[in-house]
């Protein structure tokens, strides 16, 4: 692996509308908003955001289409050094589209979206080409069954694949065999756990080798195959918490990409760099600014 790594990240892609509010709207309120952002979101290409900043090369894999929010949404990620491979192109249908309205007292945000719902996607024909030269593999669980079929091949040519479990989605446990590292949201909950613990347990016993929970401004926890630990969260003014954990996510893939040899040392110190970046990200309005 060299230097300057690359990264295939695969799943949602979205064009989000972002206000600061000084809150939340009721029953038939308005609110005017203090200031608000348009930009391409989702998990998958707000990591393959991440992981272009670092200086690696990332490819998003998604399904955008022609409509002129789609194409305002690949622009700003090619504007961002992120290559964007849009199974979808052919399509006239709008994106899918999140609004999102950050609450400025404490940088809460509360999102609604389509996500992937109602997406159709040509699965690529030849997979073992499309992640051929890959460092790492990232999903982000949305497009699932292109997730699945990307992961089987991903696993089959030994590139390592890293799944963001931001929620439990159908289909993740046939996706979980073909998984190296998972790191997973508080709300990651596969069926019959209610904690932490549970989850770290339920991925050992479906053979994830390295696993870990982030827990907002707690610290995370964290698995390898022969130890585990917690890595602190530093502290920070939070003004917005949009996107932290996609920045998380994007930068742990850099940092894994950088490990030929993963071990639970190396995989620690790779969590605290990217929850470092994390929390970098949540000291700016919006998903682009802690960029700067």
């Amino acid at each position: 692996m060299s230097q300057h790594p690359a990264g295939l990240f695969v799943g949602l892609c979205t064009f989000d509308v972002v206000q600061l509010v000084d809150q939340l709207p009721g029953p038939n309120e308005k609110v005017t908003a203090r200031r608000q952002t348009v930009a391409a979101g989702g998990p998958a290409a707000n990591a393959a955001a991440a992981f272009a900043h670092l200086g690696g090369a990332a490819t998003l894999l998604t399904s955008i289409g022609s409509h002129p929010l789609g194409v305002a949404a690949a622009a700003d990620l090619e504007g961002l050094g992120v290559t964007v491979r849009d199974l979808s192109a052919d399509s006239t249908e709008p994106p899918s589209v999140s609004s999102i309205l950050v609450t400025a007292s404490s940088g809460d945000r509360a999102v609604a979206s389509t996500n992937a719902a109602g997406r159709r996607i040509a699965q690529p024909p030849d997979l073992t080409a499309l992640v051929a030269g890959y460092d790492v593999v990232e999903f982000d669980g949305h497009h699932m069954d292109l997730a699945l079929a990307v992961a089987r091949a991903a696993r089959a040519a030994g590139c390592r694949t890293v799944l963001d479990g931001g929620s439990w989605k159908p289909g993740t446990e046939q996706l979980l065999p073909s998984i190296d590292v998972a790191v997973c949201a508080d709300s990651f909950r596969p069926p019959g756990t209610t904690g932490p613990e549970e989850v770290l347990r339920f991925l050992r016993d479906r053979h994830v080798p390295w696993r870990a929970v982030s827990r907002g401004g707690q610290p995370l926890v964290w698995e390898g195959p022969h130890g585990g630990g917690t890595v602190d969260v530093p502290a920070v003014r939070v003004v917005d918490t949009l996107g932290a954990g996609d920045v998380l996510h994007g930068t742990l893939a850099h940092q894994l990409s950088l490990q030929p040899e993963l071990t639970d040392p190396g995989f620690a110190g790779a969590l605290r760099a990217a929850t470092a970046w994390a929390s970098r990200a949540c000291t700016s309005f919006g998903t682009r600014e802690w960029m700067k």
